[in-house]
């Protein structure tokens, strides 16, 4: 099992940065894709970043792509998402999340799942 926290949500204006944080536990954090999902106000969970185990692969939502980073530090087991250009529509609930397959950016797949950390960016 791995159990995991996020952190570094904020209120942010429009066109700023924020990066999260998501600490996991255990020992077996490597074998895990992790992903990055949010979730906003009547809306269903919908996926943002995923990175492979070693960190070597990155797949992104096209809402994101190029504005967004996943990166992971397996040695302190922690992944992370560098958030730019922020818009008001990226406001929302921020998960991180852990799976054991390969890829997948179905959030039904993933099996640990954070608490959730508040993004809102004001216009």
């Amino acid at each position: 099992q791995v159990q995991l926290v996020e952190s570094g949500g904020g209120l942010v204006q429009a066109g700023g940065s924020l990066r999260l944080s998501c600490a996991a536990s255990g020992r077996t954090f490597s074998t895990y894709l992790m992903g990055w999902f949010r979730q906003a106000p009547g809306k269903e969970r919908e996926f943002v970043a995923a990175i492979s185990r070693s960190g070597g692969n990155t797949w992104y939502a096209d809402s994101v792509k190029g504005r967004f980073t996943i990166f992971r530090d397996n040695a302190k087991n922690a992944v992370y998402l560098q958030m730019n250009s922020l818009k008001p529509e990226d406001t929302a609930v921020y998960y991180c999340a852990a799976e054991r397959a390969v890829y997948t950016t179905d959030p039904n797949r993933y099996d640990y799942w954070g608490q959730g950390t508040q993004i809102t960016v004001s216009s």
